[in-house]
């Protein structure tokens, strides 16, 4: 599984850079996820994401992205909302091109009171770009810096059941390898799966 961080913060070796790492290996550890996750600091595409001329290092960056199986995107919240820095990049995709991806939304706040920012705004930024977000998000406040585990740990529990669930839907969806072709009296020859 293709397990990618996004870090949106212009500054490089940020907070939310830690928090988004601790995030991700605690979501891999309550999901069981193996293999290394990918993580791409935005602060270092800053400069190269509004020239005119084509950078590899940004489209390195943005096909990662778009080929993730599970993405996770923190940001920390700007005027009650996400940076300006990861818009510029997200809207360098076409519509729909996340429509593969499994996205988990995360801000890092100082107050509280921006907690709804998660919802109101990263999720349906993501799920403009085709992304599923079947997890809830995490408005991860600072204060929580000292001792980050069990915030994490819990919203990584509720990431592995959301997972956990899309994977059984996903299961159901496949044909089994028991699929029969069978003739339904007074119809036409149907394909009947065995579930």
């Amino acid at each position: 599984m293709s397990f990618v961080v996004l870090v949106a913060n212009p500054r490089p070796q940020s907070r939310t850079l830690q928090i988004a790492r601790l995030a991700a290996e605690a979501v891999s550890r309550a999901a069981a996820l193996t293999g290394e996750h990918r993580v791409i600091d935005l602060s270092g595409l800053a400069r190269r994401l509004l020239l005119d001329e084509p950078s590899s290092a940004v489209e390195d960056a943005l096909e990662q992205v778009k080929q993730a199986d599970l993405l996770l995107v923190a940001s920390p919240t700007y005027k009650g909302t996400y940076t300006g820095l990861l818009k510029v990049f997200l809207d360098r995709l076409d519509y729909q091109a996340l429509s593969s991806v499994v996205a988990l939304p995360l801000l890092v706040m100082r107050v509280p009171n921006h907690a709804l920012a998660v919802d109101l705004h990263l999720r349906p930024l993501l799920l403009e770009l085709g992304a599923s977000t079947p997890a809830p998000g995490l408005a991860f406040l600072e204060p929580d810096l000292a001792e980050p585990g069990p915030v994490l740990d819990g919203w990584a529990d509720r990431v592995a059941a959301a997972l956990g669930r899309c994977a059984a839907l996903a299961a159901a969806d496949r044909p089994t390898p028991d699929s029969a072709t069978t003739t339904i009296p007074g119809r036409s020859p149907a394909t009947i799966l065995a579930t």
